[in-house]
């Protein structure tokens, strides 16, 4: 069942602006979102809904980051900082997705951090600029490890050898809230629900060295040919 603006934000103390941009919310030509920090879709508009072949009411509870993959994480981790140190701003990802005919889309998703004055918490509002449609891969689907960056890699030999958030953070110059999103990114990306199940499925898919201790990360299949040895 689809749900409405007014059970989202509720009937009483709603800023008149806020009501008027709810009524042409939907009528928008864009796909449009309204979100929480932690990127759970509150309300899209029916382009957004477009975009999965769904009503707009299917989408509410989505992790906006769940429909639409970044191509840089560099870029959402930009924004997950503005919202710690509560800045208000516009931030572009560049993301892909898959199109309502099946093929890979891809495009800008614009979020802008925004309240109803500066004490209030702030919310996400999400704009989807589709930029083209990728008619034939660009290239050969590459081998799953390939896929895992060298941030990823490193966070999974640490988490595999018993390090704590914090102590990863440290050693790998990140945030601990930076490593929770390199985690649960890495654990939506395959599939398990807790940090033991994804270090077990970074060892089954060759991400891990089985035979080294402390666990150490494996090269991608082109950084074992240059090197000739199998070795980073």
């Amino acid at each position: 069942m689809d749900v409405g603006p007014e059970e989202i934000f509720g009937n009483a103390d709603v800023p008149a602006w806020r009501n008027r941009a709810l009524l042409v919310f939907d009528r928008v030509p864009i796909p449009a979102a309204v979100c929480r920090t932690d990127g759970t879709v509150l309300l899209a508009n029916p382009a957004m809904g477009a975009e999965w072949r769904t009503t707009p009411g299917r989408l509410r509870g989505r992790d906006v980051l769940e429909l639409f993959h970044p191509r840089s994480v560099a870029q959402v981790q930009r924004i997950v900082e503005a919202i710690r140190h509560g800045h208000r701003s516009r931030y572009p990802i560049l993301v892909h997705w898959p199109g309502p005919d099946g093929r890979e889309r891809y495009g800008e998703l614009t979020a802008d951090t925004v309240s109803d004055t500066p004490e209030a918490p702030l919310w996400l509002l999400v704009l989807l600029r589709v930029l083209g449609t990728h008619d034939t891969p660009d290239e050969p689907p590459r081998p799953r490890t390939e896929q895992v960056t060298a941030m990823e890699r490193a966070i999974l030999a640490l988490a595999a050898g018993g390090a704590t958030t914090a102590q990863i953070a440290r050693a790998v110059g990140l945030t601990t809230d930076g490593v929770s999103y390199h985690l649960s990114q890495l654990s939506r990306r395959w599939g398990v629900a807790n940090r033991t199940a994804l270090v077990a499925r970074a060892y089954v898919l060759g991400v891990l060295d089985t035979g080294v201790w402390p666990p150490t990360a494996e090269s991608p299949p082109t950084e074992r040919h240059r090197t000739g040895d199998g070795r980073p």
